[in-house]
């Protein structure tokens, strides 16, 4: 429970800004500029942060950034990896995905991708706390059973390896 000193001393917040920049090329133009200016944040201030934290990833990374603005003008932002969508095309090393889905299938995937891709997203702050196995088993159980962003993709995941429980 939050004490009164803290409770007295929070910043009201403005607004919560929700984008998708590119690792290492964020400019204070579309659609960063409008998004910041709206609230008189400092988009150049944003930029070089932004593009300072992400300079460590493949330039043209799309990466999802949630902004904080707050009434005195300034701002918090975090940054979260790329989204698992983007992983599974790269895996599958496709662009899009098939124009029919359910019937063309555009790649393959092995349950290596998938805990390769659990590894990554485990330094996400939401997923930070989790083992590596729940994460990759909570992917795998979501594609089985709807299948959501593997069938929108089209990447059917073979059961190559099998999974080792403790």
């Amino acid at each position: 429970m939050a004490t009164l000193k803290e409770i007295l001393t929070r910043r009201p917040i403005s607004a919560t800004i929700r984008l998708t920049v590119d690792a290492g090329a964020a400019k204070p133009g579309p659609p960063v500029g409008p998004a910041l200016g709206q609230y008189k944040l400092n988009s150049m201030a944003f930029c070089k942060d932004f593009n300072a934290r992400t300079q460590k990833f493949k330039a043209g990374t799309p990466m999802a950034v949630t902004i904080t603005a707050f009434k005195d003008g300034t701002f918090d932002f975090m940054v979260k990896s790329p989204s698992v969508t983007w992983y599974l095309k790269q895996a599958a090393g496709i662009d899009l995905g098939s124009g029919r889905p359910g019937h063309v299938t555009a790649s393959t995937l092995t349950l290596k991708h998938v805990y390769e891709i659990a590894k990554i997203k485990q330094s996400d702050p939401f997923c930070q706390y989790m083992p590596l196995e729940s994460i990759s088993c909570n992917y795998q159980d979501s594609l089985r059973k709807n299948l959501a962003e593997a069938r929108t993709l089209l990447a059917l995941l073979l059961y190559q390896i099998q999974i080792q429980a403790p």
